[in-house]
């Protein structure tokens, strides 16, 4: 079983990819430490990782907020009762409410339980949420990095983290996920901190 992120465990693993990274180091002394990025498991927060894929933060950010002021507490049961003009309005892609749903439908049908996730392995959790249709690599990465906090989880198709990676480098060219994953074998087991400490580095630029 990963180890789960504390805030302690979190200031020693910068420290220690500090010291194995010099460019991790630099940034750490520039920036100080990056915030503590989480998110309650659950499926209000799959949903909203859902939200994020392939656009901006802030757009996914702005829709996530207008479902949450039609639907409160945002559960399985509230999310199917929404009909195809109320989630169009909120702002939902066809593609983005179909994969809503198909969470949805697999929580409430009993095919998918999210309390039983923390008992799992990283590996076991990504065969899992990757059944429900909608859900790849990205959005199950995100929810071990925020949700279940995961120490080493790293979420290698990132933008984010490539162009972070790419500035931080001096890379000419932006680096591809497996580029990217063998940079991060040095990081390792705190990928999760190092990602974190790169997104902070990226949002300062």
């Amino acid at each position: 079983m990963s180890e789960i992120l504390t805030e302690e465990s979190f200031a020693h693993g910068l420290k220690v990819i500090a010291s194995c990274d010099s460019d991790l180091a630099v940034v750490l002394q520039t920036l100080s430490f990056p915030p503590f990025w989480i998110r309650e498991p659950g499926f209000a927060t799959l949903i909203q990782i859902i939200l994020e894929q392939q656009v901006s933060i802030a757009s996914a950010k702005a829709i996530f907020e207008r479902l949450q002021q039609t639907i409160s507490p945002i559960t399985p049961e509230q999310f199917v009762s929404l009909n195809d003009e109320q989630i169009k309005k909120i702002g939902f892609s066809r593609q983005k409410a179909l994969y809503g749903r198909s969470l949805a439908d697999s929580i409430i049908s009993g095919q998918l339980d999210l309390h039983l996730l923390h008992k799992m392995d990283d590996d076991d959790i990504r065969s899992t949420l990757k059944k429900i249709k909608g859900i790849g690599d990205w959005t199950v990465d995100i929810y071990l990095l925020m949700a279940m906090r995961r120490r080493d989880s790293f979420p290698a198709g990132d933008l984010g983290l490539a162009l972070a990676i790419q500035k931080l480098k001096g890379l000419e060219k932006r680096p591809k996920p497996k580029e990217i994953e063998s940079i991060a074998e040095q990081w390792r087991p705190w990928r999760a901190v190092a990602t974190r400490l790169l997104w902070h580095y990226y949002l300062s630029k």
